[in-house]
């Protein structure tokens, strides 16, 4: 599209090689110049222009060239032009500084923000984007969607930017964890192996060489005996949290999935959405329509199990702290009365957190979950799965 450019800056004997030119294709790929006529002049006179003599020539093959291109309105060119709906989508998302989003003020309570967007709800009458006040998109209103607030409710978005919405309204899809991963390394499972306590019932199906010999021997003929198979009788219960903010954590969680299922044979798993609250589910497909009542987990799983909890612990604290602060639906018993009364069930509990340890202060949530924990909280590397073994122990 720019070699008519190309073309009458040779017209107007301006020396200008090949190798220049790829070069100011290549700075407009990078983005170096986009939507501003200005940033575009001086670019290529930067790269094009290597006398100062030329400028003059420059600028009337330039004006040659781009006349007429700062009137086009850009509502007119998004018309002519066939953009593909996700670039146009993608032009509505709210985009600030850091200083920016500093001057922006939270409403002040997850109470405060249920009573505000009632209000708006019932007072607004059409789409609204850009605003502050409004429930709508690309604005600093704490309600909507592809804006900025530092504490709101998303309505309508395909998934987290900020990962600052105190409450969702979206329904979100995830997969099972794979428990069949290839370990790229065998140290978790040499970190699970801390927690074993042997024992030999069941089917006698194992050959029991030593008694073989002896009982061979004693006897005179090949008397062949057998055992139980050893195996690791710890009880294990694993409740893994599918939040959006645990995307990044998918293959850690993963491998650790494939070694606790080799490793312990009686285990039992569930997954969760953030916090624990009244329903777990088994599979993620069905997590709406089959969840399992939390209460019924607790019934079914006794004392003698060891609880391990696998998420980020990264949450509006209201998840934590209030009833119906839930991220996705409206829960009547807060956040925290579930992990205590999983704290009660099963004494030998433990959280495995994957956000590195040195992250943990800046998380309010996480400080409250470890709190509740009484400390019981370690990191997701080889020496803190290993430590956490020892606490179950």
């Amino acid at each position: 599209m720019f070699l008519p450019f190309f073309n009458n800056l040779r017209d107007y004997k301006i020396p200008v090689s090949l190798r220049e030119f790829l070069t100011f294709l290549e700075g407009m790929q990078l983005g170096l110049a986009t939507y501003d006529v200005d940033h575009f002049y001086l670019l290529s006179r930067t790269i094009l222009v290597k006398d100062e003599r030329n400028l003059d020539k420059f600028d009337l093959a330039f004006s040659i060239t781009f006349q007429g291109l700062e009137s086009i309105n850009s509502e007119d060119l998004l018309t002519q032009v066939e953009l593909p709906e996700e670039w146009l989508r993608k032009l509505a998302e709210k985009t600030l500084s850091d200083a920016d989003k500093a001057e922006i003020e939270a409403l002040g309570g997850f109470d405060q923000l249920m009573k505000t967007l009632q209000k708006r709800l019932e007072e607004q009458k059409a789409r609204h984007q850009g605003g502050s006040k409004w429930v709508g998109t690309a604005g600093t209103s704490p309600f909507g969607a592809y804006g900025y607030n530092p504490e709101g409710i998303r309505i309508g978005q395909d998934e987290s930017r900020h990962q600052r919405a105190v409450k969702v309204w979206d329904k979100r899809n995830f997969k099972n964890l794979d428990g069949d991963v290839e370990l790229g390394t065998r140290n978790i499972k040499v970190a699970l192996k801390r927690l074993r306590k042997w024992a030999r019932d069941g089917a006698q199906d194992e050959l029991d060489l030593d008694n073989t010999i002896r009982k061979t021997a004693e006897n005179g003929y090949l008397d062949i005996q057998t055992r139980p198979e050893r195996r690791n009788a710890v009880k294990v219960i694993l409740l893994l949290d599918v939040g959006g903010s645990m995307d990044p954590h998918i293959k850690l969680v993963e491998e650790l999935f494939s070694a606790a299922r080799s490793e312990f044979k009686n285990l039992e798993s569930y997954y969760f959405h953030n916090c624990l609250y009244e329903g777990v589910w088994q599979e993620n497909e069905r997590r709406w329509n089959k969840q399992i009542p939390t209460d019924e987990v607790f019934r079914t799983y006794g004392p003698d199990y060891k609880c391990i909890f696998v998420g980020d612990a990264s949450m509006s604290p209201y998840e934590i702290a209030y009833a119906g602060g839930a991220n996705e639906h409206w829960n009547p018993i807060p956040g925290h009365e579930w992990l205590t009364r999983a704290q009660n069930q099963w004494k030998n509990s433990l959280w495995l957190n994957p956000i590195p340890e040195k992250y943990w202060p800046y998380t309010q949530s996480i400080g409250m979950i470890k709190t509740i924990f009484e400390n019981r909280m370690v990191p997701m590397t080889l020496d803190g799965i290993s430590n956490g073994m020892k606490l179950l122990t």
